[in-house]
């Protein structure tokens, strides 16, 4: 769902109760794109996040502290400067308009009170942190815009600061009943688009709520309702619009079938299976923390993510050359077909012929061979020979050579897998020591990267039963060869790269065979599904079988094995219906 106008307003009433009156300590800037600001008030110690990432802009209160480049980068400077040690004065929203704006009172050079404002304009790839003076100057942004870039507005500091109008939309909060029925009756579209593409602020989500509400039919346009359905829209859409006012929200996340949908933050009653919150922070941040991780340690894997493409598009090619080399090989038989048959009937031959038709004794059928007049028959027999046994070797070394590929690009694909399920940095440092050794990248010789510690995902499940995930080839070959017991059960995606999951049990007794319930079954497979390739499907088909009976091929490369008389299962992608505890 979009941050709207909507979910902004209830940030907007929450900050403003844990913010206002408070004092910010400490400004930090962990990545490029986010800033992470301290403010101690009466109601305590409180974190707040801002991402001005154009993918995903982000802003909500969190106990969670990033840590800070040694170096502060210039934008971080700077509102140190103007704002660390101020007091939050104020924090407002223009209208239903995708901006916050945080107003702070701090002391000039001089020791004189003055105002900073703080604006941070969520506009997807437009968003920005914009830091300004009273007289609505700016003194710097997070991302400079000039007017090369934009011909709407300068970014730039000491320009004036205004919100840029790109689409001329109406402020909901000062609607009435005369102007909503003027807008709906001049609308050739259906009514909820009517509702967001006139109003500021107003998602297509919300908008299809408020018709959902009215009982309207998207499929008369909004120009055509009739007096009663225009009432109970305008009904509908009033009420949501007071409930804003009244800063009744009510934050929830909505879940289909298990897996999470939508979320808002007033009251949904399209659907059923919705899960509150006590704060909009804690419905973003677990809505879409996760989700602003993997932006980032996709943005930070980007070059090994380039060069393990690069190699896979090499080899991609050379394995269909090497399949269409193959295809011509698999002819030389009848070349040493025609050689026998030359050799069996050359007494009756004439040599300067340029074809010759004799009985093939395998087929019993005639054949024309053709010749090279310049030699003899026996001469031409020999050529066919020399050719069969060139293809021949060619193509034993392709068989050997193709396997090496076929091999190459599977252990590639993983690492692809790999790299979208990392999680931290340690995670790619692993990977990137990987690679390294393989010979795939430049071996670092930074001294800090020698030791890599990072180990595999533990889980514990009823205080009995410990699981154990690899995060990647390395991992997985440690988790299986090393930790597991020959009893342990073992879980992987069928048929795609992913992880090897252990479960080991406490109480088992090594020297006999033990069972677990169904349910620990179910989640070591949910687990092993999930840290797939295939981990963003409903439901995968996963293998288990005892670690005792998986072998490491000779030759191979980590963590790729093999294995025989397996069960499977197919899981649904849910973790969250398993009572899982992370351990570490």
């Amino acid at each position: 769902m979009a941050f709207d106008g909507i979910t902004i307003a209830c940030m907007v009433h929450e900050l403003t109760e844990k913010l206002v009156g408070g004092r910010i300590t400490k400004i930090s800037q962990p990545e490029k794109e986010e800033v992470l600001f301290t403010v101690k008030s009466l109601t305590g110690q409180h974190r707040l996040f801002i991402s001005a990432s154009a993918s995903l802009p982000l802003i909500y209160l969190t106990r969670e502290n990033k840590p800070a480049p040694l170096t502060a980068p210039n934008f971080c400077m700077v509102l140190r400067k103007y704002l660390q040690g101020g007091r939050v004065v104020e924090v407002s929203q223009p209208g239903l308009e995708r901006v916050i704006q945080i107003k702070v009172e701090h002391l000039d050079e001089m020791g004189d009170t003055c105002i900073r404002v703080l604006c941070f304009e969520l506009m997807g790839k437009y968003s920005n942190l914009i830091l300004c003076d009273d007289k609505n100057i700016i003194l710097d942004s997070l991302k400079h815009v000039s007017a090369v870039m934009s011909s709407v507005r300068e970014v730039l500091p000491q320009r004036e600061y205004f919100i840029p109008v790109t689409v001329e939309k109406k402020d909901a909060l000062s609607m009435d009943e005369a102007s909503f029925y003027e807008t709906a009756k001049a609308s050739r579209v259906a009514p909820y688009k009517m509702l967001y593409q006139s109003y500021t602020g107003i998602s297509p989500f919300m908008a299809q709520e408020v018709c959902n509400s009215a009982g309207i039919d998207d499929r008369i346009m909004s120009g055509d309702l009739d007096e009663d359905a225009l009432k109970r829209l305008y009904q509908a859409f009033d009420g949501l619009v007071q409930n804003i006012k009244a800063c009744a929200f009510r934050p929830c996340i909505i879940s289909e079938n298990g897996k999470v949908k939508e979320y808002a933050v007033t009251d949904i009653s399209s659907y059923g299976d919705k899960q509150a919150f006590e704060s909009v922070s804690e419905l973003l941040y677990e809505f879409y923390s996760s989700k602003n991780k993997e932006d980032v340690m996709r943005q930070k894997s980007l070059n090994l993510r380039k060069t393990v493409q690069t190699v896979l598009e090499r080899d991609y090619k050379k394995l269909d050359i090497q399949k269409k080399q193959l295809q011509d090989a698999a002819e030389r038989e009848k070349y040493k077909i025609y050689g026998e048959l030359l050799n069996a009937y050359g007494y009756q031959l004439q040599d300067g012929e340029k074809q010759v038709t004799v009985l093939n004794y395998y087929t019993n059928e005639d054949i024309t061979i053709a010749l090279d007049p310049d030699l003899s028959i026996k001469e031409n027999a020999i050529r066919f020979f020399d050719k069969y046994g060139k293809m021949k070797r060619t193509e034993e070394a392709l068989e050997i050579q193709t396997k090496e590929n076929e091999a190459e690009i599977a252990y590639l694909e993983s690492v692809q897998t790999f790299l979208n399920l990392a999680a931290s940095k340690e995670d790619l440092m692993q990977i990137q020591a990987e690679l390294s050794e393989r010979g795939f990248i430049k071996k670092s010789f930074d001294k800090k990267n020698k030791k890599i510690v990072n180990k595999p995902l533990h889980y514990v499940m009823d205080e009995e039963y410990d699981i154990y995930v690899g995060k990647n080839n390395l991992q997985n070959e440690e988790v299986t060869f090393k930790m597991a017991n020959g009893n342990d059960w073992w879980f992987h995606a069928k048929g795609v790269p992913g992880s090897h999951v252990i479960v080991k049990s406490r109480n088992a007794n090594p020297a006999t065979e033990w069972d677990m319930p169904d349910e620990v079954f179910e989640a070591a497979a949910c687990l092993a599904a999930c840290y797939s390739k295939n981990g963003s499907q409903e439901k995968v088909e996963v293998d288990y079988i005892r670690k005792k009976h998986v072998k490491r091929p000779g030759g191979g490369e980590p963590g790729f094995v093999v294995y025989y008389t397996n069960y499977s299962m197919m899981i649904e992608t849910n973790l969250k219906r398993f009572a899982l505890t992370m351990a570490n």
